[in-house]
């Protein structure tokens, strides 16, 4: 990969937010602010059992905004979930949404705002600048410290009859405020510690590495792999340590402002293939891919992960080539985060690998990865992939 020049066009978009401790308060002032008669407000049970959405609700309520709540959700929001929640957004007379959860009741959001907005099917939007009318007001409170689809231009949606995850890239799914509160994160258990953390760095990595990088992105990027390298371990050991929890979510934040404007890569193209057809958590289909992209992309862009490694705090590779020293941090890390596993373990067997490979080439995230990979090429991969 060519790196980037200091001149190239680039193009920044970041929707308003606000971060902090307490700023989940904040959500019935901004949904005044937005004209709110009614507001929806968009979760799944788990956010719904450690509270959160409780304080949603008196904030709703301490502006006078009345509220109805949609939370048949499942990780890897589905299409007839979005289309659910179309049908009861237009039966409650809502007029602005509120979404409080991880990358899962965000996602539905955006998919209900735009396919209620635009009376289509939200699986019609598939693709790049697909989406012509925008939703309603969208208020986002991140519960995860990982997706960051608070604050991108990205909605990821399961079309359960193709079992393929499709993106929907577009402004006009971009949140109009995300309201970012570390503390929401320290209710989330270790194993979606770990996954939704691993994501985020793989987002930072992957934008970092990807061709249509720029000053800006690398800044955030760059910025955001310390901040969760560093703290991961530490906040699945201690989940109420606010110091870590707010690191989390600030690399979290920085990896999701760099990936939204500089594109992802072929982990994810791969990642949303195996998520669609397995139904498995995204963040751990990051991280049970990344190390096999990396070895794969590495000649393409070595001056990048070079300083990937380095950003990650391996100052030197020592004895270790450069890429068989960040190949081995990050299988550490996963180690060190309890993922153990195989994609073979998971579900994926040899006979699922070329349609698996297929969906992954034909993905949007594919288009800025630093290496062009074919479908046999990435077949390989996933094959690699199975057992290691």
């Amino acid at each position: 990969m060519a790196p980037h020049g200091a001149f190239d066009l680039r193009k920044f978009v970041a929707p308003e937010f606000v971060y902090g401790v307490g700023a989940l308060a904040l959500i019935g002032r901004y949904a005044k602010n937005f004209g709110a008669g009614k507001a929806l407000v968009v979760t799944d049970p788990g956010v719904v059992r450690s509270g959160w959405v409780d304080k949603a609700f008196a904030s709703l309520d301490a502006e006078h905004i009345p509220w109805a709540t949609f939370q048949s959700i499942t990780p890897n929001p589905k299409d007839h979930e979005v289309a659910a929640g179309v049908r009861f957004y237009r039966e409650q007379e809502c007029d602005v949404i509120v979404a409080v959860g991880g990358g899962s009741p965000i996602d539905c959001a955006k998919g209900i705002g735009i396919a209620s907005a635009n009376n289509k099917d939200v699986l019609e939007f598939e693709g790049v600048d697909e989406v012509p009318t925008p939703g309603p007001p969208l208020v986002c409170v991140p519960t995860t410290a990982g997706t960051a689809a608070d604050i991108s231009q990205f909605a990821i949606i399961l079309d359960t009859l193709r079992k393929l995850k499709i993106s929907i890239v577009s402004k006009t799914v971009v949140p109009d405020v995300s309201l970012i509160d570390p503390e929401t994160t320290t209710t989330m258990p270790a194993d979606l510690t770990a996954a939704t953390g691993l994501d985020a760095l793989v987002h930072a990595i992957e934008a970092y590495a990807s061709n249509a990088s720029s000053p800006v992105t690398d800044i955030n990027a760059l910025a955001a792999m310390p901040l969760l390298v560093q703290n991961l371990a530490p906040a699945m050991e201690s989940p109420k340590n606010l110091e870590c929890r707010n690191n989390m979510m600030l690399g979290s934040l920085l990896a999701g402002l760099a990936f939204s404007n500089a594109g992802l890569g072929l982990v994810h193209s791969m990642a949303h293939s195996m998520g669609g057809l397995l139904d498995a958590p995204h963040g751990l289909c990051n991280a049970l891919l990344l190390d096999h992209v990396i070895d794969f992309n590495y000649p393409a862009a070595p001056e990048r992960y070079d300083n990937i490694l380095s950003a990650m705090g391996v100052k030197t590779a020592g004895a270790l080539g450069s890429k068989e020293a960040l190949l081995k941090c990050i299988a550490k890390l996963r180690e060190n985060a309890g993922i153990t596993t195989t994609i073979g373990a998971l579900g994926v067997t040899a006979v699922d690998i070329p349609q698996l490979s297929i969906n992954a080439f034909n993905d949007p995230c594919s288009a800025t990865n630093p290496r062009q990979a074919s479908i046999q090429e990435i077949e390989k991969l996933y094959e690699r992939a199975l057992s290691i």
